[in-house]
């Protein structure tokens, strides 16, 4: 039973913020050691999130060592040798056990022509919706449409946070000795599908606490979907066939494109897909059920994509689908602030994925891991405190977006121009994905500018309040990410500068982010990584020195 302090505050043991699959495992992991939690999602739990309006491809291998290593080693080289390869592992035993989990729950997997279950993949609608009910069984209150606004903290660490209803209009405040931040990365309003709700609010209330965040600049991630669509599910453009506004063939068929296709051909003009590689009735229905979404805007608008050409256009997934967020530092993925964890899209992904993210794979089966053992560490913080949540003297900790410092208040208005001002400094192609010194430092400077216009703001009403927090975060993530690719003087995972083509063997590191109105930066060591092989070597070259200012 979740208890209760005066003057409606609510309070529980651990408190979870965020209700994508992260956050459904962080509750349910925390409840199953007996700790009451309350869970707080901007949207609905079990609906809103990337996961839910599709599907997801799991790394689930079965524990066979020759397999797993193949895999571990194959992560290593992609994420730039900033992975390691003890959290590979776990993550490849946890998430094995997890899908058992799920199926005993009921989820229907399919099974091969010997009855083995296939647990790779799970369908998003289907496997939130038994989320919501395992979660919502174990006791866990739920707090939907209610987004949380600021973090409550004293000289002991985390207590909880403040939030609003949309359903009531009331402001909410939940105690808790230990929260979960779980509310996903942020991908600047960018229409893709799920992904409105993933703002970098969570960043944001952490950063203001203090904590750390690393792999902010392995955020150059774009999504391709049908120019009038949100849909971001990119895989089946596999069985594409790539033409030019005139009809010019832009990717020989059957062969690999290379990664950068699609930037560099949209670069240069319009560009269209037909699916015409699915050359068989059997193909095209192996197509709509593995990914049946991907095609519903295309035959709302009378496309056969089979047939007929639909045009291109890529929608910015920043941290979504990078790998930056709240740097983690123990097994349990405890941040640098005493009593907050950080799992799913929020925490940084680097021990798993290092500098090379993705859509699915480890990015779903991390989801599930890091929100258990999120969950599990914060119920056994909590348990362990001798003072309750109630009895401490917390404040909130919540600054731009929220109070306005002194001198002249901006109408609420101003909120919208400045969700526009960071979009256009993080959705261009020419600034974000073709990355260089000038370009990002010019971008970088009118970024700052932006931040200090976050205190200007007084919202009153609802939905302002809420935009003006997302505002706030999205200008401090685009700084973060900036700031970190400025730093990182090399070409290594998604992270590219055109003026230093090649990794460098002395950038081997984590990049370290902190700070709001001043951002501070530092390396890491790898702690357990392989060394770069010598067969590597030969693609370092000699960067030549940037002042970065």
């Amino acid at each position: 039973m979740n208890k209760s302090v005066e003057d409606g505050k609510q309070l529980a043991d651990v408190l979870v913020i965020g209700g994508g699959p992260a956050g459904a495992w962080a509750a349910w992991s925390a409840a199953a050691q007996g700790a009451s939690v309350i869970l707080a999602d901007k949207g609905y739990l079990g609906t809103s999130g990337a996961t839910a309006p599709g599907g997801t491809n799991l790394l689930y291998l079965p524990p066979d060592r020759e397999l797993r290593e193949q895999a571990v080693q194959q992560r290593m080289k992609g994420g730039g040798f900033l992975s390691e390869p003890d959290w590979i592992h776990r993550v490849l035993d946890l998430v094995y056990q997890r899908l058992e989990l799920v199926e005993s729950w009921g989820y229907p997997f399919p099974r091969d022509e010997h009855g083995t279950p296939m647990r790779d993949h799970l369908q998003g609608p289907e496997y939130m919706r038994l989320m919501r009910r395992a979660v919502s069984r174990a006791g866990v209150r739920i707090l939907d449409q209610s987004p949380a606004l600021q973090l409550l903290v004293d000289e002991h660490g985390v207590g909880g946070a403040r939030g609003i209803s949309r359903l009531d209009g009331c402001t909410w405040e939940v105690r808790a000795n230990a929260v979960v931040i779980a509310t996903g990365g942020c991908a600047f309003l960018s229409k893709g599908l799920g992904c409105n709700v993933l703002t970098g609010d969570g960043l944001l209330m952490a950063a203001e606490l203090g904590a750390e965040l690393s792999g902010m600049e392995f955020s150059r991630q774009y999504a391709p979907s049908a120019a009038f669509a949100t849909n971001t599910r990119g895989r089946l453009l596999n069985w594409a066939t790539f033409s030019a506004e005139d009809g010019t063939i832009l990717h020989t068929p059957g062969t690999r494109r290379p990664h950068d296709f699609l930037p560099k051909m949209l670069s240069k003009g319009p560009v269209y897909a037909v699916l015409d590689q699915a050359d068989t009735e059997e193909k095209r229905n192996m197509l709509r059920s593995s990914h049946a979404i991907f095609f519903l805007p295309l035959l709302r608008a009378g496309i056969d994509p089979f047939t007929q050409r639909f045009p291109l256009t890529l929608r910015f997934e920043g941290t979504v689908r990078g790998t930056g967020g709240i740097r983690i530092v123990g097994d349990d993925c405890s941040t640098t602030v005493n009593g907050l964890y950080a799992a799913g899209d929020a925490a940084t992904r680097e021990r798993v994925t290092g500098g090379q993210s993705g859509g699915g794979a480890f990015n779903a089966s991390w989801a599930i891991c890091s929100g258990s053992w999120a969950g599990e560490g914060a119920a056994r913080h909590a348990l362990t405190q001798g003072k309750s949540a109630a009895a401490r003297h917390l404040k909130p900790a919540g600054r731009s977006g929220i109070e306005p410092d002194s001198g002249p208040i901006r109408p609420e208005a101003d909120t919208s121009n400045l969700v526009e001002a960071v979009q256009r400094e993080v959705f261009p192609l020419e600034i974000n994905y073709f990355r260089s010194v000038p370009v990002l430092r010019e971008s970088l400077q009118r970024l700052h500018r932006l931040w200090r216009q976050t205190y200007a703001q007084a919202p009153q009403s609802i939905q302002a309040k809420v935009r003006a927090r997302e505002a706030s975060a999205m200008i401090a993530t685009a700084r973060w990410m900036y700031t970190a690719a400025l730093t990182r003087t090399e070409t290594r995972g998604m992270h590219t500068l055109a003026e230093y083509p090649f990794a460098d063997p002395h950038q081997q590191r984590r990049l370290i982010v902190s700070g709001l109105d001043e951002i501070q930066t530092r390396f890491d060591q790898v702690p357990g990584s392989y060394a770069q092989p010598a067969a590597d070597s030969g693609l370092f070259g000699a960067a030549r020195e940037v002042q970065i200012r």
